[in-house]
């Protein structure tokens, strides 16, 4: 199996010229981190003012690492990628919204997507974050343990509400349920909350998947205390593993309030902290179901290793490898090509409501070492590929 994720003309089969080249042109852009921070001030700015500028992000950085506008506009796109056995994952990517009606209208989302999963094989998972169904500074004081007012309370209840029918619907129509991760200092109270629906819904098998940012460096001493309580209470636990997002923010939050930060000292002790949660995920797989977030090529040969030595069918419904839409084609593509389990998460919603979402994935590109020259470099092998067999 070794070398499978260099062979690009698996990698980049869907796409067109045309597409190959604005995806070099994009990651050209993205790898110079000083237009990244300019780019992102002036389309917020842009955005704010009510520039006329969402054709424009539309053509270039949207529809790259997004699947459409609206749920329905993802199933060309959906159904593309299936004729290479890469699944979807639908993901609403709308951020940042703190009133009622719109965690109403997440929610009214969340079902549908579960609908259109059960509808679709090329589509094996939901997937919702917590803060698209409720207040972040709900989950941070109930994980402070401070005291509701009665309005928090019902408000929390509502929350509450709204995750179990979310997890009862996907229990019901039998369809896999990703829930993100989201920043240390409101995730206690998320972590609570997924559990108790494990509790409810994972009795036969996982359907409800937590996730765990492995930059954390205590996450593997909760999953196992996790693991000691599924044994006692009889449940399964789905989890979605992945190193992080918010890395920056939660170094800076620790310094500003002076508190150790919750992120690992070290790139290395990030990457062995993934590996002995995926080592312990893979010893105990009777119990877990594993969703590897990573656009890590290490990794993903460390879970096909894995799956090898424990003698595990590559397609075995509880392993599942995840990238996301528009990055690491070479692993998502060449690992569906062996037969294994892949989806990529694609994210959908109106424009200016996903760009906080996109302004995320261009600066963790530029912050993630090597991530943008990796597919700089594979994006430039596969079009001199093409030019010398014209």
């Amino acid at each position: 199996m070794e070398k499978i994720f260099n062979d690009t003309q698996v990698a980049f089969a869907l796409k067109t010229d045309t597409e190959l080249e604005r995806a070099y042109f994009l990651f050209k852009m993205i790898d110079n981190e000083p237009l990244v921070r300019i780019g992102t001030a002036v389309t917020n700015f842009a955005l704010k003012a009510h520039l006329p500028v969402e054709s424009l992000i539309r053509v270039t950085v949207f529809d790259h690492f997004c699947g459409g506008t609206t749920e329905d506009d993802c199933l060309s796109v959906v159904d593309k990628m299936f004729t290479k056995g890469v699944s979807s994952v639908l993901d609403y990517s709308v951020e940042g919204k703190e009133e009622e009606e719109q965690f109403d209208a997440a929610l009214q989302m969340t079902l549908k997507t579960i609908e259109f999963a059960k509808e679709r094989k090329a589509i094996p998972f939901a997937v919702f974050k917590p803060t698209g169904l409720g207040r972040f500074y709900l989950y941070e004081k109930i994980g402070e343990k401070q005291p509701l007012t009665i309005e928090e309370q019902k408000e929390w209840n509502r929350v509450v509400a709204r995750f179990d029918l979310i997890c009862r619907t996907a229990h019901d129509k039998d369809v896999a349920l990703l829930i993100d991760a989201e920043e240390s200092w409101m995730q206690d109270a998320a972590d609570e909350l997924v559990t108790e629906m494990m509790r409810k819904y994972n009795k036969k098998k996982a359907i409800v998947f937590n996730t765990l940012q492995l930059y954390r460096w205590d996450r593997l001493d909760y999953l196992k205390k996790l693991h000691n309580q599924a044994k006692v209470e009889g449940f399964y636990i789905g989890m979605k593993i992945v190193r992080g997002a918010y890395m920056e923010k939660e170094n800076n939050r620790a310094e500003e309030m002076g508190y150790p930060t919750p992120i690992c000292e070290s790139k290395l002790a990030t990457d062995q902290n993934f590996y002995q949660t995926l080592n312990y995920m893979m010893d105990n797989l009777d119990m877990m179901s594993i969703f590897a977030g990573t656009h890590n090529e290490a990794s993903s040969y460390k879970l096909i290793e894995s799956m090898q030595n424990k003698g595990i069918a590559k397609n075995d419904i509880r392993i599942w490898f995840g990238q996301l839409y528009g990055m690491s084609d070479n692993i998502s593509y060449n690992l569906a090509k062996y037969g294994f389990n892949v989806a990529k998460y694609l994210p959908f919603g109106p424009v200016r409501d996903v760009m906080p979402y996109l302004i995320r994935r261009a600066e963790e590109n530029t912050s993630v070492a090597g991530q943008t020259s990796r597919e700089l470099n594979l994006l430039k092998i596969e079009r001199q590929r093409r030019k010398q067999n014209k």
